[in-house]
């Protein structure tokens, strides 16, 4: 799905003195939000009050003479219902498609189905200013809650999402009472265990912990050389940070890094894993001699118990990264062994993740997955392609069909980041660096992985390694030809701590992890230097907490001096 709204007056220009990187916001303190990035063009747009048809120059004129006259302020209104951004959209084009009066918008509730409905979605006046999001409707930041200190107004805000949740229910169950002959399930309802409130839970996690039982998905892991000689150079090359350690693997799998670990030194390493790969991978380690170091454990890293008292570890090593990064949203429960087991200057392996951003030239991909339908053996399908954009692509892009320098739209540590912060929103400036005027019609992501011996952030600046076809990238860990690796002569001075990286991006060697594509309904056209700005927002699906759900905000200034484009928003699922 996508939506136009009006065109912010100007796109933030990066600094030329600084790193392409710092385009993009790093932390969540500092993320720009969509008011930040509109703030100026809501002071000059031509805004209707929602309750007349007197147009005002702007959009602070337009409520604040609909707050004088009509004693509704819409901010207040909307910060008491606990809209987000679509809720606020659905309130206004409601309010303007209905005609509704100051006096019955002042009286929702939060309740209406109509807050529910796609309906609203869609905007009622063309290049309406009032569809803006307000700074915190997207971005779940950890200062939402520290702002909003008084315990009454949020038992309201919890009474009203309550309430919501019930009218939803009652509205389901009389749809379905309308449908089917409830009385024939009434055994079964009573079977229900109490205190479940009636309705049994959602489960986001069974097919995603079976799917990790079969060999494919291990296979295809292992065999990603990036990925595993990557975790092996940082753990092999680092003896006296293993040595005589204690480590935890969450997601431990084959158990292929637990046995690096062991092979490096580690005193005893506790291998965790909820899916069935672990009755294999307690094999693997009999097999190979490390079942006197090496304990394996079934069950959610949550739930369960370290052996033989251990309480704390000095290393946590797991390979967590998904699609797109977050996907899965395994980094949840390796954050949550961080705060259970990890002591008090302990290690994270990987030790930092930046999600890279760039404009993208996914023609490929597009003839595939799009063009395709146009023209089948001679006829039309192109009705196929209705929903294929509302999906991201996982697919691999050479390093040419990159047209920006890359920036990052978000920096996660993981010796600090909570789970709350993996819900964000973004800015970002993209510089076209095409050499003649070319069309654009995606965006691209991937990220790259840092480790450091400390665990403490890279330093600034530090350039993630990309591995090239044919490189030997095991070289360095195992004898070649029969002869050992050669070792790098120790300096007798002050030595730098030696980072081991890895990207999954277009300029290095594809992983299994690929690209994240994001295809455009829009195309948008550009030239060099042309700047495209917006905001990137991404969060948990509502519907399965494993996907992720993404909406672009995007506008196009093709000179320095020129207007933006309208702005345009996407919606996609990655799943």
């Amino acid at each position: 799905m996508s939506v136009r709204l009006p065109a912010p007056e100007r796109i933030a220009q990066p600094d030329s003195d600084i790193e392409s990187d710092s385009a993009s916001s790093s932390s969540d303190d500092d993320d720009q939000n969509w008011d930040d990035w509109v703030s100026d063009s809501l002071t000059k747009q031509e805004c209707r009050s929602l309750f007349e048809d007197k147009i005002f120059p702007s959009v602070q004129e337009a409520l604040g003479h609909d707050k004088a006259v009509h004693g509704f302020d819409l901010d207040v209104v909307c910060s008491n219902l606990s809209l987000d951004f679509h809720g606020r959209v659905r309130l206004v084009n409601y309010i303007r498609k209905n005609n509704i009066s100051a006096k019955d918008a002042a009286s929702f509730q939060a309740t209406e189905a109509w807050l529910l409905s796609d309906e609203y979605l869609i905007p009622v006046l063309e290049n309406d200013p009032l569809l803006h999001v307000s700074p915190d409707d997207w971005s779940d930041s950890d200062d939402e809650d520290a702002s909003d200190s008084d315990p009454a107004r949020k038992i309201s805000l919890l009474e009203k999402k309550l309430a919501l949740a019930q009218q939803t229910l009652l509205e389901y169950r009389n749809m379905v009472n309308n449908a089917i002959d409830l009385s024939s399930l009434a055994n079964a309802v009573n079977e229900i265990p109490q205190g479940t409130g009636g309705a049994l839970p959602r489960d986001d996690d069974t097919h995603y912990f079976e799917s990790y039982g079969e060999n494919d998905i291990h296979a295809i892991m292992i065999q990603d050389k990036v990925r595993t000689s990557t975790y092996a150079q940082f753990i092999l090359t680092n003896p006296t940070l293993f040595r005589d350690a204690i480590v935890l693997d969450v997601g431990c799998g084959t158990g292929i890094l637990s046995m690096f670990a062991a092979r490096c030194g580690a005193k005893r390493v506790i291998a965790v894993d909820a899916s069935n790969i672990v009755e294999r991978a307690e094999k693997i380690v009999k097999a190979n001699d490390f079942d006197d170091v090496i304990t394996v454990v079934r069950g959610k890293v949550e739930d369960i118990t370290l052996p033989d008292d251990i309480t704390q570890v000095d290393i946590i090593i797991s390979e967590w990264m998904g699609y797109a990064l977050l996907y899965e949203s395994m980094l949840d429960s390796v954050l949550k062994a961080r705060d259970r087991f990890l002591k008090p200057g302990g290690v994270m392996a990987p030790s930092q993740c930046k999600m890279m951003f760039a404009l993208c030239d996914a023609t490929e991909i597009y003839k595939d997955r799009i063009g395709f339908w146009n023209d089948v053996y001679g006829f039309d399908m192109s009705v196929m392609t209705e929903t294929l954009y509302d999906d991201a692509i996982v697919d691999v892009v050479g390093p040419e069909t990159v047209l920006s320098d890359p920036v990052f739209i978000k920096d996660l540590f993981l010796g600090d980041i909570t789970p709350r912060q993996l819900d964000f929103s973004s800015s970002f400036t993209l510089i076209s660096t095409v050499d003649r005027r070319s069309k654009i019609n995606s965006f691209v992501l991937y990220f790259d992985t840092f480790f450091t011996p400390s665990g403490l952030p890279v330093p600034p600046n530090t350039e993630v390694k990309f591995v090239n076809e044919g490189e030997a990238i095991l070289a360095e860990l195992w004898p070649v030809g029969g002869k050992p690796a050669p070792q790098r002569r120790r300096s007798t001075g002050k030595e730098r701590e030696r980072v081991s990286s890895f990207s999954t991006g277009p300029q290095s060697v594809p992983t299994h992890w690929k690209q994240t594509i994001f295809l455009l309904r829009e195309p948008i056209t550009v030239s060099e230097g042309s700047i495209v700005g917006g905001t990137f927002h991404c969060r948990k699906s509502e519907t399965n907490s494993r996907e992720l759900d993404v909406e672009i905000h995007y506008s196009v200034q093709q000179e320095p001096d020129s207007s933006p484009s309208d702005t345009v928003v996407q919606m996609y699922k990655v799943r």
